[in-house]
């Protein structure tokens, strides 16, 4: 019996020794989006901060490709110590389950929530060669057309996706998705005249709509944009109630030491109130949302409730 005592005092005292060392090497931070897009912008901005205040190096790796869900599988079977961990999307943690039978992870049980990131709304944005300076015009140009309007999103199940295809529904738009695998090729197709709209993060949208590469038509959030307060809500606009917004969280591997997510969350916490940091990201269009880990379970908990049955009465088929 005291061998077995001694022996689970050592190992205690083993992972507290392991945590309160933590980091002793870079640590990797993986997007599930190509480079350009809302969430590797987020990122790449709290990169250097955060690897100042973990006292190492935060590496960002991008694998792209389902709508996040690819880079959240990665993380979800990564070693849980705290080297690996994942900048998510509402995608991947509160609306993929419902879209594919054969997720390799269950964003309830799979992940160690860590602190929300940020906060938005998406932005529908059109290339100006498109005619409507309006988002009636839109949708009235959308239903003369047999074909309808494409609109680009950064992958199915994305914010974007979502809010287009709440839209479509709402308007009665005719509207066809076109997924892409992140922000930032929808926009280089979008600047570049092979697709005519995007449903973008605001991160993406802002930049291009601040120089006139784009029209905004409308955001989707229930409150105009500060970084884009002239651009009308889409409840504003005919459609009241009409409201999706975009969030950002990080999550690690699930059973991942308690010291060490508490260390992960202070020092994402610091950099997202550095003012730097928060400067930059409030710029973006996004809104630094950090929480305790606690706080972002519940938050994914109540959301992939509620989209769970957008998709449901949407009749949104299911990946089999």
């Amino acid at each position: 019996m005291k061998l077995i005592v001694s022996l689970g005092a050592a190992l205690v005292m083993a992972a507290n020794a392991t945590a309160q060392s933590y980091p002793t090497r870079p640590v990797t931070l993986i997007v599930g989006f190509a480079p350009g897009g809302g969430t590797d912008t987020v990122a790449r901005v709290m990169q250097k901060k955060l690897g100042e205040y973990l006292g190492q190096i935060v590496v960002i790796e991008n694998r792209a490709g389902a709508g996040g869900t690819i880079a959240a599988g990665i993380v979800a079977k990564a070693e849980p110590d705290g080297y690996t961990f994942l900048l998510a999307t509402i995608a991947a943690l509160a609306v993929a389950p419902h879209l594919n039978s054969k997720l390799p992870y269950n964003p309830l049980t799979d992940f160690a929530p860590l602190s929300m990131a940020t906060e938005s709304g998406n932005v529908l944005v059109v290339n100006p060669s498109v005619p409507a300076k309006t988002l009636a015009e839109f949708v009235k140009l959308a239903n003369s057309r047999p074909g309808g309007i494409a609109y680009g999103t950064s992958g199915v199940g994305s914010a974007g996706h979502l809010a287009g295809e709440l839209f479509r529904l709402t308007a009665k738009a005719n509207l066809v998705h076109v997924p892409y695998k992140g922000g930032g090729p929808a926009m280089s197709d979008l600047l570049g005249g092979q697709i005519p709209a995007v449903f973008a993060s605001a991160t993406t949208a802002t930049p291009q709509v601040q120089t006139g590469k784009l029209r905004a038509l409308g955001a989707t959030s229930p409150k105009r944009s500060a970084a884009l307060p002239d651009v009308p809500t889409i409840a504003e606009q005919g459609y009241p109630g009409y409201q999706a917004t975009n969030w950002y969280a990080f999550v690690a591997p699930a059973k991942t030491p308690r010291d060490i997510v508490a260390r992960l969350n202070r020092e994402i916490v610091k950099t997202l109130n550095d003012p730097g940091v928060h400067a930059a990201i409030l710029k973006q269009g996004e809104e630094p949302t950090p929480s305790t880990p606690e706080e972002l379970a519940r938050h994914i908990r109540s959301e992939y409730d509620t989209w769970g049955k957008v998709i449901r009465d949407a009749g949104i088929p299911k990946e089999q």
